[in-house]
């Protein structure tokens, strides 16, 4: 059972991650913010990006694995 295609999914992925690294950029570095708030966006930004890259992953192997039954 696959949840997706491969070729739109990862144009999705890379634009997904450059908006994510472009947003983390800006609100650590150029905005006032706290200390507190700037670990959360970071956290959640490399936790998005890891699942992204993670499904993808998994995307991958289901295609191999149906290529081979």
């Amino acid at each position: 059972m696959s949840f997706g295609n491969t070729k739109v999914f990862n144009g999705i992925q890379e634009a997904l991650v450059l908006l994510l690294m472009i947003i983390s950029v800006f609100s650590l570095f150029y905005f006032e913010m706290s200390i507190t708030y700037k670990i959360g966006i970071a956290v959640l930004v490399f936790s998005v990006i890891f699942l992204t890259t993670l499904a993808t992953s998994i995307l991958r192997a289901q295609r191999e694995q149906a290529k081979q039954a």
